[in-house]
């Protein structure tokens, strides 16, 4: 018995259900899944792809999936856009070295999907050339690039940077510091943080650099370093919202108020940002929508109906009690 059968459908329309479920309505395409299910069907992708010569199979690689990963919520977005429309989603962690970043290129070129999905841009040139000459789309995300592989969905951390030391100056912060990693995109927010305070006529800021991925820990470690460099810092920009929530525990255990004596302020918008104490201060990216863009894109260029190659999503400042 087959699954066109078991549903009460044609074989046509259970194909669909089954490969490409946007093609169908809702109610055919749950008979068909628990049909599907009822009788221990698993699709044959193998089969499929050898005559479509598609395997529906998306790769997507992120510098991390550690927890408090600031990239997991636009990834959930994309994969869940992905398998609404009938693709599924090879994750592969690439870490933040150049040879690392090679490897895994190689790796998922060597599976053949129909479309890559790289989580940050990325910087080596050797791989820049080898994701050209495979021939299949690429979709770099939740980053900017003057020159994208192929397509891009993504924001300015540079100009996201310059954004938060405008705010903290706004707020009559001088003394501004600020705690980043060693990865190229809190090294551009780093540059136009740095840019915007000689703009503003402030000094150079203390900056205190941690290796990714970044933890609360490296927060508080990084206030005890800033604090023995300089005491009287009153602002502290943070490279993620994990960070900078380190940095108000670290505050609260030396007894400095904040937002009164140190103002503090995050990157990313965190689940946990406006629920401690006090709310977090922080930049705001939409995850989903972005997720949501670079996966549909992509399906797009895959069905040969390519629209927009770039999309800047931009940001938002969400001002909350702790600057």
């Amino acid at each position: 018995m087959d699954v066109a059968t078991a549903a009460g459908v044609s074989k046509i329309t259970a194909s669909r259900a089954i490969s490409n479920p946007s093609m169908v309505t809702e109610a055919t395409r749950l008979k068909v899944q628990a049909a599907a299910s009822k009788i221990g069907y698993v699709q044959n992708f193998v089969a499929g792809s050898l005559k479509s010569r598609r395997s529906r199979l998306i790769a997507c690689v992120v510098p991390t999936i550690a927890s408090g990963s600031v990239f997991l919520p636009a990834v959930r977005a994309m994969t869940q856009t992905f398998e609404r429309l009938g693709y599924h989603v090879m994750l592969s962690q690439r870490g933040y070295g150049v040879a690392q970043e090679q490897e895994q290129i190689e790796t998922v070129l060597a599976r053949r999907p129909d479309g890559i999905v790289l989580t940050g841009t990325f910087v080596s040139a050797a791989a820049r050339r080898k994701l050209k000459a495979s021939g299949l789309p690429v979709m770099e995300m939740w980053d900017m690039a003057r020159s994208p592989i192929d397509m891009l969905v993504g924001f300015s951390h540079e100009a996201a940077g310059g954004a938060a030391a405008a705010y903290l100056h706004g707020k009559g912060r001088r003394r501004i510091a600020m705690i980043s990693a060693t990865e190229p995109r809190s090294a551009a927010r780093e540059a136009g943080f740095v840019a915007e305070l000689q703009r503003l006529g402030l000094p150079p800021p203390r900056i205190h650099a941690v290796a990714p991925p970044t933890r609360m820990g490296h927060g508080r470690q990084g206030l005890g370093e800033l604090l023995l460099a300089d005491p009287k810092i009153d602002a502290v920009f943070c490279t993620t919202d994990m960070v900078a929530l380190g940095v108000i525990l670290e505050s609260q255990s030396r007894g400095l108020r904040v937002p009164e004596q140190l103002a503090v302020m995050g990157f990313g918008d965190m689940d946990f940002a406006a629920d401690v104490t006090p709310a977090l201060t922080t930049i705001h990216v939409d995850n989903e929508q972005l997720g949501e863009r670079a996966a549909t894109l992509m399906v797009e260029a895959l069905d040969g109906r390519r629209s927009k190659r770039v999309s800047d999503m931009g940001f938002e400042i969400i001002e909350r009690a702790s600057a």
